[in-house]
């Protein structure tokens, strides 16, 4: 017997998967981030309900999103997302809060307080409860959440949230675009604390002050690319001094922080009150989606076109990040 062995053809590949292929490494494959060094610190353990408050003054300028926000580990447009937000946005200091429940829904709001949150320190806290989540400023509610949303965040949400401050790049569709001449700009932060809930009540259970000149115990800083890869999250952005914690957005080769901080005037805290003690605030007007989130459509590129994801699927996944963390 003869054994004939067929040449084996050459590969033919669409040019239209070839171009989704070329897309897709454009788009998803990790790039150098722009010349910009931005800045991410966070508390390293997640509570379940409670108060969770900051005294703050947010970074200024068009294209500088400045944040306080809550995060679930592991959140992800591919699985759930659990967060709570307070975003400044654009040169007009543009505060937007937003809460994603688990789903992949997000509800956001553009809230117009009656001063320049870019210009001065206030108290920023979120009120987690079996029955509501809301928003305060210096003590007085600007939104309140109750029913579905609330029970969705509660059953997504169940190993807790932790909290988050960072600055960085934004875009055209949302924080503006930067001009690189403003910077650096900075965010201040006077104190944090945490209180719990149970029976009706906040319970004080710790309060961090920034009174050194390290990275205090249970926190810890980025160093990831921020959410648009427009710059990366650098420790040497985040610095301690005079009792704050000052978040800096810089050019590559200015990183760090000189000079002195504003004075953190301590403010006022409602911890230890009754659930919902607050009183009502300004409205908020709803808002579009913030355009943080990375969504990839299903292309329609026939069988090669499915061969190509799913060998840059490891890219997909690793692109498919919000805050830089699977």
């Amino acid at each position: 017997m003869i054994c004939r062995f067929r040449p084996l053809r050459p590969l033919v590949v669409s040019r239209r998967a070839l171009t989704l292929v070329a897309l897709l490494l454009g788009v998803l494959a990790p790039r150098a981030a722009s010349a910009v060094q931005s800045a991410e610190l966070y508390r390293t353990q997640a509570y379940f309900y409670g108060r969770f408050e900051a005294r703050l003054q947010f970074a200024p300028g068009e294209g500088v999103v400045s944040s306080f926000f809550l995060w679930k580990d592991g959140s992800s447009s591919t699985t759930s997302w659990n967060e709570l937000d307070f975003e400044k946005t654009n040169a007009t200091c543009r505060l937007q809060t937003n809460i994603w429940t688990g789903s992949g829904t997000q509800s956001a709001e553009v809230d117009t307080p009656t001063f320049n949150i870019c210009s001065g320190y206030h108290t920023y806290a979120f009120e987690w409860t079996p029955d509501y989540i809301a928003w305060f400023i210096d003590g007085s509610q600007i939104r309140k959440v109750t029913g579905a949303s609330v029970t969705e965040y509660t059953q997504n949400a169940s190993a807790g949230m932790a909290m988050h401050f960072n600055v960085w790049v934004g875009n055209s569709s949302f924080g503006g675009t930067l001009d690189p001449s403003i910077l650096p700009v900075n965010q201040y932060i006077g104190w944090v604390q945490y209180s719990s809930y149970a029976n009706g009540a906040f319970q004080p259970q710790w309060r961090e002050e920034f009174s050194g000149a390290t990275i205090p115990t249970a926190w810890a800083v980025g160093n990831w690319a921020s959410p648009y890869n427009l710059s990366t999250h650098n420790p040497a952005n985040v610095s301690f001094v005079d009792d704050v914690a000052v978040l800096s957005m810089t050019a590559d080769s200015a990183t760090g922080y000189t000079g002195t901080p504003p004075a953190s005037d301590g403010g006022v805290s409602d911890a230890g009150g009754t659930s919902g003690s607050g009183q009502a605030g300004s409205t908020g007007q709803a808002g579009s989606s913030s355009g943080c989130s990375c969504d990839v459509g299903s292309p329609h590129g026939g069988g090669r076109a499915a061969l190509a994801l799913l060998l840059l699927a490891p890219v997909v996944r690793s692109r498919l990040r919000r805050r830089g963390r699977a």
